[in-house]
């Protein structure tokens, strides 16, 4: 099929198949799923700034779905959410216009390439880490072999570095009660700004960065973190997607075949969220960046569509 906005040919078939997989992503692990949504564009032949700003559009619609169902399961900090929201639209404003500034360079496709391959296996690498010796030492503490540690099933190996942040005082303070957790406003709009960033420069809603930002660094339970995330992303896609529409890298046609099967995909992830603990959820996101850097990867190596 023949999309004349971005003037290329893609099979709706393969376009709302890649939705739907990103969908169940996207409810499950809380993440807008562009280091698949990206990487899938690209090696059908669209080029990264339409990658980029479609992926954006598409992941609005498959957001709101898997919000409600997340709200509906009390997955969602509201306000955490809102003020996130305020400092992702700062970050995605300056990654849309890094990304102006290499279109009009005409080296686009390369660098972008080459930051979503770091960014993913950097990811990767660090959270396989964490949530094995977080596995591990739930399973010691169950079998009676260490003492000291919580018995928290969302407890996080990294959580002595977490509440180190969360005792700095940078006024003010702000109090999340549904999240259980006090901190300072200029941390949550620092980790929402640099989610916001990649989100305007690489696609997608950024939760690869954002929702383990929120477990490691804000203190965030994962399950919520999972649903709040997914929240935000609604505000600030929404704004990513007007301001790449405004710079002409929307292919408004590809998003709404891609939602089709990222409607359905959505609810199924939410609901599965349900049956898994914090640290497993954290553990089964680590091959999901790592696809999107083989593909890239690949189109890269190979220079042909896929």
């Amino acid at each position: 099929m023949f999309f004349p906005i971005s003037g290329a040919h893609i099979s709706p078939i393969y376009l709302a198949i890649v939705g739907f997989l990103i969908g169940i992503l996207g409810g499950f692990f809380g993440v807008g799923g562009s280091f698949i949504a990206g990487p899938a564009l690209r090696a059908v032949g669209l080029d990264w700034n339409f990658a980029v700003g479609t992926d954006l559009a598409h992941i609005v619609g498959k957001s709101v779905v898997a919000a409600k169902r997340h709200r509906a399961l009390g997955n969602v900090d509201l306000k955490l959410g809102l003020i996130m929201a305020l400092g992702t639209i700062g970050g995605a404003e300056v990654g849309a216009q890094l990304i102006q500034i290499l279109k009009r360079a005409g080296n686009v496709n390369l660098v972008v390439s080459v930051v979503s391959i770091a960014a993913y296996i950097s990811i990767s690498t660090f959270m396989i880490w964490e949530s094995r010796k977080t596995l591990s030492q739930n399973k010691a503490l169950q079998r009676g072999k260490i003492s000291g540690v919580s018995t928290k099933q969302d407890q996080s190996s990294f959580r002595h570095v977490t509440h180190s942040i969360q005792r700095l005082n940078f006024p003010p303070m702000i109090n999340l009660p549904v999240s259980g957790v006090t901190i300072s406003l200029w941390i949550i709009l620092l980790v929402a700004f640099v989610g916001g960033l990649f989100s305007g420069f690489l696609g997608g809603g950024a939760g690869y960065i954002r929702m383990p930002s929120m477990v490691y660094v804000v203190g965030i339970p994962t399950h919520l973190a999972v649903g709040t995330d997914l929240f935000e992303i609604i505000i600030s896609a929404s704004y990513g997607t007007l301001s790449h529409a405004i710079k002409g890298n929307v292919d408004i046609l590809i998003a709404l075949v891609m939602n089709t099967g990222a409607a359905i995909g959505a609810q199924i992830g939410a609901i599965s969220t349900q049956y898994f603990a914090g640290p497993k959820i954290r553990l089964a996101f680590v091959p999901l960046p790592l696809i999107g850097a083989a593909i890239v990867i690949y189109t890269l190596m190979t220079g042909h569509k896929v």
